[in-house]
């Protein structure tokens, strides 16, 4: 999913351009609506909050089980902004324990390569950067080298993407071929501007 890129600086740019808004979220903002169907603000940040989690978990070795229960049962953050800060630490560092990434994790959605999860979490980040950006009126561009490596990386499972329901209905089609590149990834992400 990610090409031309180290797995470490993009998560950590993707990961950074979602604190950046994070950070931005203003105390008038939390309950503003999201393009992430009917997430507000704070669903979106808990969202990555938990995900963050999610990932620590898993790298080390959590069940899948384990992870279920913990969205189950998480409580709503009193402060969601320390805890993505806190949060997002832990998982970067998590990704970087020697042979993280020569495992497999018990991914919610099925057993998937520490290598391939690293990608997910990137994209997850990056993704809801420009989702958060959108919600609260800050700055939606986002690290061009970033976005071109994901795009690039993403492309060839466009299908795939369109038929998880994750990405809403996929690519649109009407992106023309020259479009920006974050333009494309966006779109490519079930995105349409």
């Amino acid at each position: 999913m990610l090409a031309a890129m180290d797995q470490f600086d993009a998560l950590d740019r993707a990961t950074e351009e979602a604190g950046r808004r994070v950070r931005e979220v203003t105390s008038d903002q939390w309950d503003l609506p999201t393009p992430c169907g009917d997430w507000a603000v704070r669903d979106l940040v808990n969202h990555l909050v938990r995900g963050n989690v999610m990932s620590v978990m898993l790298l080390e070795g959590a069940s899948r089980d384990e992870v279920f229960a913990m969205f189950r049962t998480a409580k709503p953050e009193d402060d969601l902004v320390a805890a993505f800060e806190e949060t997002v630490a832990q998982q970067n560092a998590a990704f970087r324990v020697p042979g993280a990434l020569d495992q497999t994790v018990a991914h919610p959605m099925g057993e998937i390569p520490a290598t391939l999860f690293i990608q997910f979490r990137t994209a997850d980040a990056a993704l809801h950067a420009w989702d958060l950006a959108r919600a609260i009126g800050a700055d939606e561009e986002l690290d061009a080298e970033l976005v071109a490596a994901l795009y690039e990386g993403m492309l060839p499972m466009k299908d795939m993407m369109a038929g998880s329901g994750a990405f809403g209905s996929g690519a649109s089609g009407a992106v023309a071929d020259d479009a920006p590149t974050q333009t494309k990834l966006l779109d490519l992400a079930g995105r349409q501007q």
